[in-house]
């Protein structure tokens, strides 16, 4: 039979491991995260699926891992430094809309489904702004889907044809609301509402803006002033053993890096600023460290 006192001490030693656990934590999630919280009653956004069915080719569903607690900071090697990170796969970066299950399923050629951003996108379009789907407005939407090249191109207003809508109305003046910043030496400004991110220096945009996608309900990106503390080109999550290239950590483990997987996912990140390959590989080259970094905003749903 077990003393007591041995049952305390084994007791004890089992709460000190749940702490130390508790610690560690990956963009807000544990070491084996919880998933998601489930989309509440009504929610449009946790109902769909991408539109196109996945690949090889086409990795929508991945989902980096970020970290939370700060990194080990350390200065990398001129090897290290010296290896690029691997290129994502081909098509990795092609506009896929989310839609209902049924529309990807059905193949057909105009959604009779009001969209979760449809007043948004018929603002955009100059339509009649009802918010209810019609015929007028599917042929509208379509068109700009097949435009730019949004698949399925089946005038669904969705999230990917929100953000593309919203990246271009910003891509001449992403400041025009004066809401990031300006200062004489560079700031890199992160817009929750609109998902982007660009970098400015007085008022000149010297890189983007680029879409990006922030942390997720429960993990979201936190807002305010924060610097650039350390670069690392090839981070990996020393918990999930998962890629972070391009990293550029500005608050505890939140960093600007890239994903290999689709940055639209309306789910959202853990916490860190998700950016396509290509647009994490360019700003590397901008921001260096102290930097400033400011960040603003909700990301909806959040």
């Amino acid at each position: 039979m077990i003393s007591t006192r041995m049952a305390c001490r084994g007791a004890a030693g089992l709460l000190a491991v749940a702490t130390a656990l508790s610690a560690l934590t990956a963009c807000g999630a544990v070491a084996h995260p919880p998933p998601p919280p489930a989309p509440g009653p009504g929610s449009e956004l946790g109902a769909l699926v991408p539109g196109v069915p996945p690949g090889a080719q086409q990795p929508w569903q991945v989902d980096t891992p970020d970290q939370a607690l700060p990194p080990r900071v350390y200065t990398p090697a001129a090897e290290e430094d010296a290896t690029e990170p691997r290129d994502a796969a081909r098509g990795a970066d092609a506009l896929v809309e989310y839609v209902p299950l049924g529309d990807a399923t059905a193949r057909q050629a105009c959604s009779k489904r009001t969209g979760p951003y449809q007043r948004q996108v018929e603002r955009w379009l100059k339509l009649k702004v009802d918010g209810k789907q019609s015929g007028a407005d599917c042929v509208a939407v379509r068109a700009f889907q097949t435009r730019y090249k949004i698949k399925p191109a089946i005038g669904y207003a969705g999230p990917v044809t929100w953000a593309h809508m919203q990246l271009l109305s910003a891509r001449k003046n992403p400041n025009a609301a004066g809401k990031c910043p300006v200062r004489t030496y560079r700031v890199a400004c992160v817009d929750l509402a609109r998902q982007l991110t660009w970098v400015q220096k007085g008022q000149k945009v010297v890189y983007g803006p680029v879409p990006m996608r922030s942390g997720r309900a429960g993990y979201r990106t936190r807002t305010g002033w924060f610097t650039v503390y350390w670069k690392h080109k090839n981070h990996v999550s020393t918990i999930y053993n998962t890629p972070m290239p391009y990293s550029q950590f500005f608050s505890g483990g939140q960093a600007f890096h890239a994903v290999y997987g689709d940055i639209y996912n309306p789910n959202g990140s853990w916490g860190c600023v998700n950016l396509r390959l290509a647009d994490a590989r360019a700003l590397w080259g901008v921001l260096k460290k102290n930097d400033r970094v400011y960040v603003w905003g909700r990301r909806a749903g959040t």
